[in-house]
């Protein structure tokens, strides 16, 4: 019986007129109970119970109640208030009799909580039992929250390798069902074999490898589809699952290991679960090991419910994503005039305004729903409804949503795509938790929320909006790959989940209620948008005058012609060199200004929030980083504490109430934000109250900091982004982008405003798709920005610095004919016009904008900053002149009739006339230039080809038919430090004119002879007719006034040519500076580490650009090293800036370094960027030296290197240069050094560098390397080894130990690498560098010299060899041979088995005590206490030549051996220096030894043929020998048991690395080799861990685990105490005591406890081994090691079970080899005597209609189904009675030590190879009728134990 009590319910919600008349009904199994209405009432109570009769039927876990509550009307239904469901797995379980349900939550049909039940109780009075169906529990209930990791991937194509396993099948639905899995990943589909029934057990893992970016990755779906392979209709489709790889990659480890996966059909969404999948999936990048998966026995509990990919009770339902498309706006012109031409031919209609026919595609889990399409409208409305089914929750996280351009004849145009991501509009409830590691339980933790999104705007980005009839090169950008560069538009939708029911259509129409619902969400505001811009630099070249452009959405784009035209541009300048490297624009004391007016939803209630947590983030992020480098520097506790207490501190979320534009979404993130925050402030209040370490805290905070990451996502952000432009001359050039939530004023608290808003910021910009990732910064923009309501404009006074002006300008226009100056020779230009000369104005035309009126009439005012001297910015010019002569061909050379002319054939004045200009003096007198292609005059010669008149080409020799020649003559000039210049007295035109010889835009100010056209501006200045304050500027709206008088076109289209001028005369807007200030810039560039290899001889000559606002300056070059040290000090004396000290205290402009290679030949390439943030200092009593710092260097977007930097940047105070701080010390005339304070404390200190030898070296210029010598150097030292006589007989060097003595800083993170250097002595005295290694980290390396000596010496073997040869021969016979005649039952297979667990595979091996052995799921050398095996030395990749490629380190030429210790040394030479580290090293000679391979077995391999499977062998390489295995493959597997031992020779060091290979056996085509894993076996033979051959855990004689050492224990323990320095071990009482190292040991306290068998040895050898396993030594084990390919040499192929034993040869021979075959199956028979049949059901009728049967009995075994054996047949058996005598005889193979059945067979006809099964021994035996077969009458039976009972007895 099933009780259920309904007690109560609160907060049901009103009815429009009165309260409801709630019932409750619960239904259970189809069967409906309902409680007595309660009349008007919310908070209804019942107190009643329904029972459920459960007719004996136990519950199982699928088993659960829907609780429904009506309002209960009299006459006609009852109206659904809400209804939940209760999952009854508990009571399947039998744990409990009594399950309460407290505040069950109730969703109504929308899916939007709307109350809770008070309280539901359930009991049950008989039943339980198990099941296995998942139960729909009700949504919202917790997911566990995930994170991403996706973000330290780099976003290029990459290598990825995504596995999966399809393990097994349950519950799959249908009849005589043959079920086949094909699972689909990114385009490439893979089957399983075909089995039967509904529970298919599978076991196949698929590979799929592909190379693509990881963000394309992440959005590919894993799709399962099951089949019924007997089906041959359009339903053999029997369910499927989708999933997000991204979901995957997220999850622990990125994989997600053994979860069963629910099936449905994709195309009914009403129906259930279809059956259940079992699987496990890796996604596998660069780096990742796949982690290692345990194969279980088959598990028929394993229950589906608890393992379910999603949680039980979250099960998977069917949702309806509501998607509402209403309207789009600003959606760019797409289409040209011509092609509408054409469509109005094919029946369109022409339509010029509105060239854009747009829909929108939404697409989600592999589905796509597309919008109406609109034709000729850029502001479409769709007003519809897309419905997307889904299962829910979801594995696919984002819709894509892209609006299209329709076109008729080609393809459709993407205009822009934007993402819906459900994990940001969603919550699974979980997401407030992780909290609670400090006692917590978090308040609300439940609350979760389905998808909701909007009514919002969601803004598009993509390709600049301007049309272009050519193909778009940032077509990519609108399909979303890549950053946007513009808007193009934005479109209205709304975004709601319903539960349950499918939509009648996948795409209607929206109710008209609906469409003004919407209306309220799309009220404007008013905004303002001011940008100041205070500095443009490191522009790199000069080229056309730039202007900036400011645009918000269309607002400000210059070239847009829908929107009020605004002084949304900065005025053209030219920019100007800075003396050094880069450009500038002289903007001096007039600032740029631009004033945008636009029009948006308030959203303030949103980003107030969002700014607030990114406030506490950014603080919290801050103090987090000052916490790190205190706790690094190793700081006093009061200043950790004074940081710590600095970390939190609460603020306060706006409330939403009376807020606009409140959504759904708003609701739920405003209680997910607070409750996060909540517990978070507990956290820390608890941290803080209770902590005692600080360095274990930092993770804690650093989890707080992720969490406070994830809730600043903010999806509905209907403002666009504020997009700048830099354009030369019309073109755009390069943009930055910046969201305007970070300059956004919010009038609700100074934290609730934007991070830069009214501050000035540092922005550096980019080019659109740049393919080269930044190398190149085009220009660094320092910029001031403000946005608020035009109601609180007033606001924006508060940050104004600075005078602002705003002026009208036009320009007058004049040319020089025949020596008059007039408007004749004008051609296409008007006599005034702007600044570009294209649009024509008049004076008299200009109105001010309303709000605004005149002050002073025009005047004449020249822009300076478009006047380009060309020697502006330089100390040292070159004047150049070319004079110019002709003949006729063949005849004397004269003057031409231009003279002396510019490069470009220009008239220019002569050498005589060009006089030196103020504040330079002449270096030099006029020469001709000698260093270009010219003969010995400087002449280079050219002939005419008409219509030119000068030559195109010249060439160095003359010809009789040369007809012109020139020469280049210049003159050097310096300026005089300190004089005034032309520019500085700013002498021009006295009438303002400014001069240019032809018509564009290089002006200069002198009139020169040559000069034909000049202009001069004009200006007239407005002010503000009623108000007062900067923020006036927003009045500006609209432009001057245009001249209507212009022609229109043909067609008198004046409108629209008017229109194309509109926004030409906008006014300018500038800010001026009445005072700047003056500062003192010292940046103290120190070293840098782990640059980039540039140059061929693998280092490169790395210098510095520094870079701060208008001003560079270069360090000096350090010649071939990575590591340089350059210890320079580069100061600016006088830097100007203008604006407030304290505001640029606040956010001083950045210091940029730029790193570069310097080039003898070509040009000198980029090593990367860094950037320091300097130290302000506005006193001169500011005490405090700034600390160097390890800034990261960027090379295209990727850490190339660090670099140790710091700056400090000093007000001065006029007239005063005392107060700065001391000139550092100099080094040479110019140099300045790092000075004492800012530069590291050093100490001197001691590297011993033990250098052992080279190995695999590759050859250098074809050559190979011969004699080479090894150079250490560190700090500014060096030390070099003698030469290596001969590489290939002894690779190692002759003199190991090396001493250096070098000056290193005491802070471990000022420590300069160490660089190894391989030189190579070649014929004629060439040495050349073939091979170099940085170590960066030094610390592993320090060590106490006073520490025990002894422990250092080092090696085992190889002190042996050093040692007098005795004959360490193992005598193994020891007289007991004869006790082990008898056979063994056990082999060393049930070694193997003991060891891993499988005990079923070994049971008389454990009964009898033997050994086991360790089993390493990963290399030995992983394992942490042998240190890699590299403790007598380590291995160091050599590389060499330039870094090629982006994406790899340069190539690996050779390897070094060796090690470092590192100690400091005494101040006072009068001390001894402490003992040196390296002694009693082994003797560096070659060395025979035999090498023993054992490889056991392979597991989840990477397939090579196309079913699937592999047939694998192996092959051995070691030096010049090759082992080859083919014969012996392993067909169709992808675990293969190898069981094989190699036995090979080697000569060691030479032969070192053993290269172990799995290649995939083929018949016909060429063997593939699927992956291969090398050893170094020098390291494990000079390993002290004793890595040669693993210790036994017993010693034994004879037996499986017979003594295979060459050396007995005793003697290992006699070296190893001599290695350790101690005394030989003693052993006492017949061998059964040992002290050793100063205890006592007894054999009984090892051996209690314990079998002991006749295999084991004399006591006092198990005794030594027995201590021996005490000293931490490698122990007897298997390897566990990953196979590489070259195909993927980053991902794991698959992983090899192995050892090695190494032997060297002199020490006697080793003792006999382990046999580690893979077991036979031993042939058996199995009878069966078939007697007599009783009680067989008749089921038929004779003739005299008596019950009778036929009966005969038929068996067979598993696997063996062709061997089917049946009895005689029994007629007419009227009792159900028959009788036989009848035997049959099943012969099979099998594994006795396993208790399987081996079954051998093809599983094709047309295989090769049989394939191999192992099968649990069983007999199935039935009776049918013979004719008719499908009557059944015995169901199968069992007697497996009965078989393996006889088996064992036989």
């Amino acid at each position: 019986m099933l009780r259920v009590a309904v007690e109560s319910a609160a907060g049901l919600p009103k009815k429009k007129l009165g309260s409801p008349d709630p019932t409750a009904s619960v239904v259970f199994k189809d069967e409906k109970k309902k409680t007595k209405p309660v009349n008007s009432e919310v908070n209804p109570v019942w107190n009643e119970t329904l029972e459920f009769d459960l007719k004996g039927v136990p519950l199982d876990s699928s088993s659960y109640i829907d609780v429904i509550v009506k309002d209960h009307e009299t006459l006609g239904k009852d109206k659904l208030i809400g209804s939940a469901n209760v999952s009854l797995k508990d009571f399947a379980s039998s744990q409990v009799k009594s399950l309460p349900v407290k505040n069950l939550a109730l969703v109504d049909e929308n899916g939007k909580t709307i109350g809770v039940t008070g309280g539901e109780e359930g009991d049950v009075t008989d039943g339980g039992g198990q099941g296995a169906v998942t139960s729909p529990g009700e949504p919202g209930q917790k997911l566990r929250p995930r994170t991403r990791k996706r973000h330290n991937l780099a976003n290029k194509p990459q290598d990825f390798q995504i596995r999966v396993r399809v393990i097994e099948g349950r519950q799959l639905t249908g009849n005589n069902i043959k079920p086949v899995v094909k699972v689909h990943v990114c385009g490439e589909t893979h089957r399983t074999r075909i089995r039967k029934g509904n529970n298919p057990y599978f076991d196949e893992i698929f590979f799929f490898n592909v190379n693509m970016l990881p963000s394309e990755l992440f959005d590919e779906v894993i799709s399962f589809r099951v089949y019924n392979s007997n089906s041959f209709r359009a339903d053999c489709l029997m369910g499927e699952f989708k999933l997000d790889i991204g979901y995957i990659y997220d999850e622990p480890a990125h994989c997600i290991m053994k979860k069963w996966i629910l099936l449905n059909d994709p195309d009914d969404s009403s129906s259930g679960a279809k059956g259940y999948l079992k699987v496990s999936m890796f996604v596998l990048g660069t780096g990742d090991e796949p982690p290692v998966e345990k194969k279980e026995q088959d598990n028929d509990k394993d229950d589906v419910e608890s393992n379910l990919l999603l949680p039980a009770g979250v099960a998977l339902r069917w949702v309806t994503l509501k998607l509402k498309v209403f309207r789009a706006e600003d959606i760019p012109q797409m289409d040209d005039s011509i092609t509408q031409t054409l469509k109005a031919a094919f029946g369109g209609q022409e339509n010029k305004k509105n060239l854009v026919d747009p829909f929108v595609e939404a697409w989600f889990a592999g589905k796509k729903l597309c919008t109406q399409i609109i034709e000729k409208n850029a502001n479409p409305e769709w007003n519809q409804q897309l419905n997307l089914q889904v299962k829910f929750p979801s594995m696919c996280e984002r819709i894509r949503l892209t609006v299209f351009d329709w076109d008729r004849i080609s393809g459709n145009d993407a205009i822009g795509t934007t993402y819906l991501d459900l994990t940001k509009v969603a919550s699974s409830g979980g997401e407030t938790e992780g909290f609670g590691t400090h006692g917590f339980a978090t308040e609300n933790s439940e609350m979760g929320f389905l998808p909701a999104f909007g009514p919002c705007y969601i803004n598009l980005y993509g390709s600049p909006r301007e049309f272009s009839g050519l193909s778009d090169p940032y077509e990519d950008l609108n399909l979303g790959k890549g950053e946007g560069v513009a808007y193009r538009g934005r479109i209205l939708v709304e975004l709601s989940t319903k539960l349950d029911g499918k939509a009648d259509k996948s795409v209607e129409e929206i109710s008209s209620d609906d469409i003004l619902v919407v209306q309220k969400y799309q009220r404007r505001r008013k905004y303002c948008l001011c940008a100041v811009f205070h500095s443009a630099t490191m522009i790199q070249e000069p080229g056309e005058p730039i202007q900036f452009e400011v645009s918000i959405g269309n607002y400000g784009n210059k070239n847009d012609l829908t929107c009020k035209p605004l002084a949304s541009t900065t005025q053209y300048s030219c920019a100007v060199f800075d003396g050094n490297n880069y450009y500038y624009l002289p903007w001096a004391d007039t600032k740029p200004v631009i004033a945008i007016t636009s029009f948006w939803e308030d959203i303030s209630h949103r980003l107030d929030s969002l700014n607030i947590i990114l406030y506490i983030s950014n603080r919290l992020q801050t103090n987090l980083s000052v916490l790190k480098s205190a706790v690094q520097s190793k700081a006093t506790d009061e200043r950790l504490v004074e940081i710590w207490l600095k970390l939190m501190n609460h603020v306060k979320i706006p409330d939403l109430e009376g807020k606009p534009n409140l959504t759904a979404l708003d609701i739920q993130m405003k209680l997910l934000r607070d409750s996060a925050l909540k517990n978070i402030m507990k956290g820390a209040k608890h941290l803080f109250e209770e902590a005692t370490d600080v360095k274990k805290c930092l993770s804690i905070i650093e989890g707080w900091l992720d969490k406070l990451k994830q809730l600043a996502e903010e999806s509905q952000i209907s403002m666009p982004d504020v997009i700048i432009w830099m354009l030369r001359g019309e073109k755009r050039v390069v943009y930055t982008r910046i969201p305007a939530h970070q300059v956004l004023y919010s009038s609700y608290s100074e934290q609730a405003c934007g991070q830069y808003c009214g501050k000035t910021q540092t922005v550096f910009m980019k080019y659109p798709m740049d393919n080269k990732n930044g190398l190149k910064i085009p220009v660094q923009l320092r910029v001031n920005m403000w946005l608020g309501l035009a109601t609180e404009e007033k606001k924006f006074n508060h940050y104004a610095e600075g005078m602002f002006n705003v002026f009208a300008e036009l320009y007058e226009n004049q040319a020089q004919v025949l020596g008059k100056w007039g408007t004749t020779g004008l051609l296409n230009r008007s006599k005034f016009s702007d600044v570009t000369g294209k649009v024509k104005l008049k004076q008299e035309y200009f109105l001010p904008p309303v709000g605004w009126e005149w002050e002073g009439d025009w005047c004449v005012d020249p822009e300076k900053t478009l006047l380009t001297e060309a020697d502006a910015g330089h100390t040292e010019f070159v004047d150049e002149v070319y004079e110019n002569e002709t003949r006729l061909p063949g005849g004397e050379w004269k003057l031409a009739a231009e003279p002396y002319t510019d490069v470009n054939g220009e008239k220019v004045q002569g050498p005589t006339e060009i006089e030196c200009p103020p504040g330079w003096k002449w270096e030099d007198n006029w020469t001709f230039d000698g260093n270009r292609a010219v003969d010995e005059k400087g002449w280079e010669y050219g002939v005419t080809i008409p219509p030119d008149d000068k030559p195109k080409s010249w060439v160095a020799t003359e010809k009789m038919y040369h007809i012109h020649r020139r020469r280049r003559m210049i003159r050097p000039r310096k300026r005089i430090p300190g004089a005034k210049t032309a520019a500085d007295k700013d002498t021009g035109d006295a009438e303002g004119w400014e001069y240019s010889s032809l018509i564009g835009w290089k002006f200069h100010r002198q009139q020169r002879s040559s000069d034909t056209f000049r202009r001069r501006r004009w200006r007239r200045k407005m002010t503000p007719a009623d108000r007062v304050g900067a923020s006036a500027i927003f009045k500006l709206e609209g432009a001057l006034g245009v001249d209507m008088e212009s022609k229109g076109d043909e067609k008198g289209n004046k409108a629209e040519a008017s229109v194309k001028q509109f926004g030409a005369n906008t006014p300018t807007v500038s800010c001026t500076y009445d005072q700047s200030n003056a500062y003192h810039l010292r940046v103290y560039v120190y070293q840098a580490r782990n640059l980039t290899s540039l140059d061929k001889d693998s280092f490169s000559d790395p210098y510095v650009h520094v870079s701060f606002l208008h001003h560079s300056q270069t360090t000096e070059t350090v010649r071939s090293t990575l590591n340089p040290t350059w210890d320079q000090t580069l100061i600016f004396k006088n830097v100007e800036i203008y604006g407030d000290p304290q505001s640029l205290a606040q956010n001083p402009p950045v210091v940029v370094m730029e790193i570069f290679d310097s080039d003898q030949v070509g040009k000198d390439e980029m090593l990367g960027r860094s950037t320091c943030v300097p130290l302000v200092k506005l006193t001169s009593g500011m005490d405090g030296s700034p600390k160097l710092l390890w800034e990261p260097v960027i090379h295209k977007n990727a850490p190339a290197g660090e670099v140790l930097v710091a700056a400090e940047l000093i007000l001065k105070t006029k007239g005063n240069d005392t107060e700065l701080p001391l000139v550092p010390p100099k080094r040479g005339e110019k140099l300045y050094m790092v000075p004492q304070g800012v530069r590291p404390v050093v100490q001197l200190t001691a590297i011993e560098v033990l250098a052992w030898g080279l190995r695999n070296m590759k050859t250098y210029q074809l050559a190979p390397v011969t004699s080479p010598i090894l150079v250490v150097e560190c700090g500014e030292e060096r030390v070099q080894t003698a030469v290596i006589k001969n590489m290939k007989k002894c690779p190692n060097f002759p003199g190991n130990v090396l001493l250096l003595k070098v000056l290193l800083p005491k802070e471990e993170m000022y420590t300069p690498p160490i660089v190894l250097k391989v030189i190579d002595h070649r014929p004629f005295g060439r040495k050349p560098v073939v091979g170099q290694c940085t170590i960066s980290s030094l610390e592993e390396f320090r060590c106490d010299p006073y520490a025990t000596i002894a422990e250092v010496a080092m090696s085992s073997k190889v002190a042996l060899m050093a040692a007098s040869p005795r004959d360490l021969h193992v005598n193994i016979d020891d007289g007991r041979q004869h006790l082990l005649e008898e056979k063994e039952t056990v082999d060393w297979w049930s070694k193997f088995y003991a060891s891993v667990g499988e005990s079923e595979k070994c049971r008389p091996y454990l009964d009898k005590g033997y050994d086991t052995l360790e089993v390493y799921d990963h290399e030995l050398e992983s394992v942490k206490q042998f240190m890699g095996l590299t403790d007598f030395c380590n291995t160091f990749k050599l590389h060499r030549g330039k870094n090629e490629s982006d994406d790899d380190d340069p190539a690996v030429v050779g390897e070094i051996k060796g090690s470092f210790k590192m100690y400091p040394l005494p101040d006072d030479p009068g001390v001894p220096p402490p003992p040196r580290q390296f002694i009693e090293l082994p003797d560096s000679i070659s060395q025979e030894c035999v090498v023993r391979i054992y490889v056991v077995q392979a597991i989840d391999m990477q397939p090579k043929d196309n079913n699937g499977k592999c047939d694998p062998y192996i092959k051995i390489s070691l030096g010049k020998k090759s082992v080859d295995d083919r014969d012996n493959y392993v067909p169709y597997t992808l675990n293969p048991v190898f069981g094989r031992m190699f036995e090979i020779t080697c000569f060691l060091p030479q032969d070192k690395d053993l290269k172990i290979a799995v290649y995939d056996f083929d018949l016909l085509s060429r063997d593939e080799k699927v992956g291969e894993t090398v050893i170094d076996l020098e390291n494990r033979l000079l390993s002290r861990f004793g890595s040669y051959c693993g210790l036994a855990q017993t010693y034994c004689i004879s037996g499986t685990n017979q003594w295979r050492d060459q050396l007995k224990p005793s003697q290992i323990l006699e070296q190893l105490a001599r290695w350790k320095g101690l005394s030989p071990p003693r052993s006492e009482d017949n061998g059964n005591t040992l002290s050793f190292g100063g205890r006592l040991y007894c054999l009984s306290d090892f051996e209690a406890n314990k079998e002991i068998h006749e295999h084991l040895g004399p006591p006092s050898e198990r005794i030594a081994l027995h201590v021996l396993r005490t000293q931490g030594l490698v122990p007897e084990h298997v390897e566990t090691r990953t196979l590489y390919s070259s195909f993927q040499p980053t991902l794991p192929q698959g992983k090899l079970q192995m050892w090695v034993d190494i032997f060297p040869k002199r020490l006697g021979p080793p003792g006999p080899p382990f046999d580690i075959s893979p077991r036979k199956a031993k042939k058996y028979f199995l009878r069966v005597i078939v007697w007599n049949t009783y009680d067989v059901v008749l089921d038929e009728t004779s003739i005299t209609s008596e019950n009778m049967s036929d009966i005969y009995v038929k068996s067979w075994m598993p696997g063996m189904e062709e061997d089917k054996q049946k009895t005689d047949v029994h007629y007419r058996s009227l009792d159900g009675e028959g009788n036989f005598n009848w035997r049959f005889v099943f012969g099979f193979e099998y594994l006795p030590a396993e208790q399987l059945c081996l079954v051998s067979k093809k599983e094709y006809f047309w295989s090769l190879d049989k394939s191999e099964f192992r099968i649990p021994p069983k007999l199935i035996y039935l009776r049918t009728d013979p004719y008719n077969p499908d009557s059944l009458i015995w169901n199968e039976k069992s007697i497996k134990t009965e078989i393996c009972h006889f088996l064992l007895c036989t």
